[in-house]
């Protein structure tokens, strides 16, 4: 039988706070893993690159997310198995979704479903 002794293992900081995955069982995600993907990009920079592939027409006084966040927001989400849509109204509260679409205040919701524009 294994046995393992490591209580935590850490990630890249987040701003000023520590991310690490802890055996505590206090506050717990099923989705901890996605810390490994943040850390690959990290590396190579593809969330970057791919950003860099689109234009953000929208009027800058008017963003509320920017699109790099939207962007991590949805593949992190497509990698976690969350493909449709309507998960992300719950994962836009996810402190962990909030980490890895680089919100710096963890605590603020992600984009949710667009708002109506008075447009058909």
């Amino acid at each position: 039988m294994t046995e393992c002794t490591q209580e935590t293992f850490s990630f890249t900081a987040h701003f000023s706070r520590r991310v690490e995955a802890g055996f505590n069982g206090r506050q717990v995600t099923s989705d901890g893993g996605a810390l490994l993907l943040r850390e690959t990009d990290r590396k190579i920079h593809l969330l970057d690159h791919l950003a860099a592939c689109f234009t953000d027409k929208r009027a800058a006084d008017r963003v509320e997310h920017p699109l790099s966040a939207m962007l991590a927001q949805r593949l992190f989400g497509l990698a976690l198995g969350y493909e449709d849509v309507c998960d992300h109204q719950q994962l836009r509260r996810d402190p962990l979704f909030g980490v890895l679409a680089g919100r710096r205040e963890v605590d603020e919701p992600l984009a949710g479903k667009s708002h109506s524009t008075g447009w058909s």
